[in-house]
């Protein structure tokens, strides 16, 4: 029994399929061309210009004339430059207005101020860092819309008495100079928020006459030589940050609860040996910072865990310092470790404000290692 072999003309299926092929595109056509005359389709153009529109800030009068609107790709690109380049004026001029109020100085080329600033006594800020300046010149009295006096890591070793003359004045840093003291005249600064002494190494008292300054909510004079808390410190009932760390104090005073607004309290790397009861007094404390290398005696209510007080201690080890012939050079080591400890005592205190709480075990810790 034979087997039948069916033959094909191999054109003629080629053929029939070329045929479909082409009605299939005939008909994408027509279906395209439908689309496009179809009002939906315009509709829901013109709703994804206008969404893509608003995404981008570009206001309706842009694009929208009569009731119509222009889809126009090229215009919507035409309108994001003009509004991207208007933003960017207006943010060039916001920069220039404020620049022109902003007294800006860094780097060691610079040895005194400039003879021209006599003349720009408008200025509302100065901000001059890590320069050789030594003397804050007396006609600073003219400054009389002065707001800010941020002037760390210089070579400052006097501020002048005219300083008090300036009313409008919020900030005062002179962290990191060579003070040796501050002027009694500041109790004039009225309305002083924040004073920062820090790092000067050589400050052993702030005048009386600083009990004036009732605005002051922030203090740092620690990395000095201060064996007491000053007692205009005591008289600023606004106060809420002291940072007396790094110092020679020995005790606290008992009357330290005058201090009723006082929230951060950092006494790390002194001398201390106890801490009065007067400390429970302070209702608002929530964070106490305390080098705990000489302490025998702690009351035993600031280990209670129904306190908001973070307590922590650390157990300092002194490291001897190696001396230098060249008497800058020994400054300048010491003042680079001070650097250093308050800004790992700022990051931890940054740390423990995102837990929000100290672990209950850190206060064990902390006490088991003193006692």
């Amino acid at each position: 029994m034979g087997h039948k072999v069916v033959v094909f003309d191999i054109s003629v299926i080629r053929a029939l399929w070329e045929t479909r092929v082409k009605k299939h595109k005939a008909w994408q056509k027509q279906e395209a061309e439908r689309l496009e005359k179809s009002a939906l389709e315009k509709i829901k153009e013109e709703w994804n210009f206008v969404a893509e529109c608003r995404r981008k800030g570009i206001p309706q009068a842009a694009y929208c004339k009569n009731g119509f609107i222009d889809t126009s790709v090229r215009l919507l690109d035409k309108i994001e430059r003009n509004s991207l380049a208007k933003q960017s004026a207006i943010s060039k001029e916001r920069d220039k207005r404020s620049s022109e109020f902003v007294l800006e100085l860094t780097g060691e080329h610079w040895k005194e101020l400039p003879d021209s600033l006599k003349e720009q006594t408008h200025l509302k800020e100065w901000h001059i860092s890590n320069t050789l300046i030594q003397i804050i010149p007396k006609y600073i009295e003219l400054f009389q819309a002065m707001r800010i006096l941020d002037l760390p890591k210089n070579q400052i070793s006097c501020l002048p008495a005219e300083i008090g003359r300036l009313k409008n004045l919020k900030e005062l840093n002179v962290r990191f100079n060579r003070l040796k003291s501050i002027p009694p005249e500041l109790g004039d600064c009225e309305n002083l928020e924040k004073l920062d002494c820090s790092g000067n190494l050589e400050l052993t008292e702030l005048p009386f006459e600083l009990s004036n300054l009732k605005q002051v909510s922030f203090i740092d004079i620690s990395a000095n030589k201060f064996s007491s808390v000053p007692i205009c410190v005591l008289r600023m009932s606004n106060l809420q940050w002291l940072d007396i760390s790094s110092n020679n104090l020995s005790d606290l005073p008992q009357d330290i609860d005058r201090l009723r607004e006082l929230q951060t309290f950092l006494l790390y790397k002194n001398k201390l040996t106890y801490l009065p009861f007067a400390l429970l007094n302070l209702k608002k404390l929530t964070l106490l910072v305390v080098s705990g290398d000489h302490l025998v005696e702690v009351p035993t209510a600031l280990c209670d865990s129904s306190t908001s007080l973070k307590f922590v201690s650390f157990m300092d080890n002194p490291i001897e310092n190696t001396q230098c012939q060249d008497g800058n050079e020994t400054m300048e080591s010491e003042q680079d470790r001070q650097h250093f400890d308050k800004e790992f005592i700022k990051a931890y205190i940054e740390d423990l404000k995102e837990r929000e709480s100290v672990p209950s075990y850190a206060t064990k810790v902390s006490f088991s290692l003193q006692l």
